[in-house]
Order: C-alpha cells, then structure tokens, then sequence
C-alpha cells in the first residue's frame, strides 16, 4: 500500500509501503537479517517503538517483514493494524518453539494448522464456547508445495499458544499428549485476527528446545542455519501467495 499512513504502532515512513505479504518474526533483529539478507532493494518503513518492518523485493516480488514482538497482544496489535489498515492480504509468522511431541526434535520446522491457547485473547469477540483458530488453506498448499520443490522437510500440525513463557505448573506438557507437536506465543492470536478480518495467516515455527527431556536447545550456530531454511521457506511461500486473490477486510 504505497501511501503514508500512521496508527498507534506502525508509521510508514517510505511510499513503498507495505507488500501483499509480511513475515513476521518476534525478534526485531531477525527482521533486519532477513532484509539485509534476502531482500533486494531493502527499506525501512516502520520504526515505531523499535519494531522494524522493511520492504523489499525477492525473486521480482514485493515482500515485506515486520517484527511482532512476543506474545499474543503483540502480534495481535501488529497483525490487527496491517491487516485492517494496510490492507495486507497475508502474514506469516517465523519463529521459534518449543517441542512437547516427542514426534518433533531440535531443527525441525514445524508449521502450525491450527493453535490451541491458554490465552482469553478469544474473549473479544463475545462467542459462546472455545474456537478452534486455523491457518489459511492456501498458504499451507502453498508452503507444502515449496517444500516439496526445495527439498527442506517440514511437519504440519497443532500449535500450543500459551501465554506464559515462565510456568511453575509446565502445562504445555499435556497439550503435546492431545497431538500438539510445539509450544509458542503467537500463532493464536494470529489465527483469530485474520479470520476475523478476513484475511491469511500461517505460522511456521523452528523448534530451538525439547521441553521434555533431555530438554536439548540448538546451539548458536545451528539456529542461524535452520532458521535460515524456514526463512526460504516463508519467502517462497510469499511469491506463490503473490497469485492469490484479492480479500476485502471483513467488518
């Protein structure tokens, strides 16, 4: 959208705007080595409160990404403005978690179908009982298809949003025995917010630890590789998402 406009959190401030699609990691920083990168012809068009959000191109696609800062109300303020604001059609998460299937181990990428949560992110919209928020279909067609030509694995399945990273309880733990592969922070929140707006999301999530044992982390080096594959992957996946049609923000 190659107008300036201001909300609370997001202030562009060059006319390239924003593209049809923005990833997102949490980790500003992480949205600055993606620019810097994978993107040709890379600026910086928000800066409110540190968050960076950059625009550029990749394979001749215009694609732009965006910090969201940890948790649900973060990403849920940031997703809620560009969606309804800016119009972004659609946004991917890439980010890191937690694996409490013990399916799952350290490097692998997961990508979220769905997201259960702990979370009364839910409670805005007045519904009587528990939703059951999921990605976009065609974003997961499309990053199956971008795996299966780049030859890097992924495994679909249930994200677990919680909203404590610090819990003397650890109840993610049963969340993995009712077929969650990996805990994070964000994707549910995401998930409401584009179906709510009407809009595309999918969260695609590295696992950095084991939380049950031996509760392996992934070195410094080993992140900075594996995390580079889930970024190719939410790249490739921006470009096959570039052909998507066109979603009116739903009111």
């Amino acid at each position: 959208m190659n107008v300036f406009i201001n909300t609370p959190h997001i202030n562009v401030q060059n006319p390239e705007g924003f593209g049809k699609t923005v990833l997102m990691p949490g980790d500003p920083m992480r949205a600055k080595f993606i620019a810097e990168n994978f993107l040709e012809d890379a600026v910086l068009v928000n800066n409110v409160r540190g968050i960076q959000g950059y625009t550029g191109y990749y394979k001749g696609v215009k694609v732009s990404v965006m910090a969201s800062g940890m948790g649900m109300p973060s990403i849920g303020i940031y997703s809620y403005e560009l969606f309804k604001t800016f119009d972004v059609q659609n946004i991917i998460r890439v980010g890191s978690a937690g694996a409490i299937s013990e399916d799952v181990n350290v490097k692998d990428i997961v990508v979220g179908i769905g997201a259960s949560t702990n979370s009364n992110f839910q409670s805005q919209y007045g519904l009587n009982g528990s939703i059951a928020p999921v990605c976009s279909f065609d974003l997961l067609k499309a990053i199956d298809k971008v795996s299966g030509d780049s030859k890097i694995d992924i495994k679909v399945g249930s994200l677990y949003s919680s909203d404590t990273f610090y819990d003397d309880t650890y109840p993610s733990i049963p969340w993995g025995k009712m077929g969650c592969l990996a805990v994070e922070m964000e994707a549910a929140a995401l998930y409401m917010t584009a179906q709510r707006l009407q809009k595309r999301a999918l969260a695609i999530c590295t696992i950095s630890d084991l939380v049950y044992p031996p509760h392996t982390s992934l070195s410094a080096e080993d992140r900075e590789k594996t995390f580079t594959d889930m970024m190719i992957l939410a790249l490739e996946t921006a470009v096959v998402a570039e052909d998507l049609p066109y979603l009116e923000t739903r009111e």
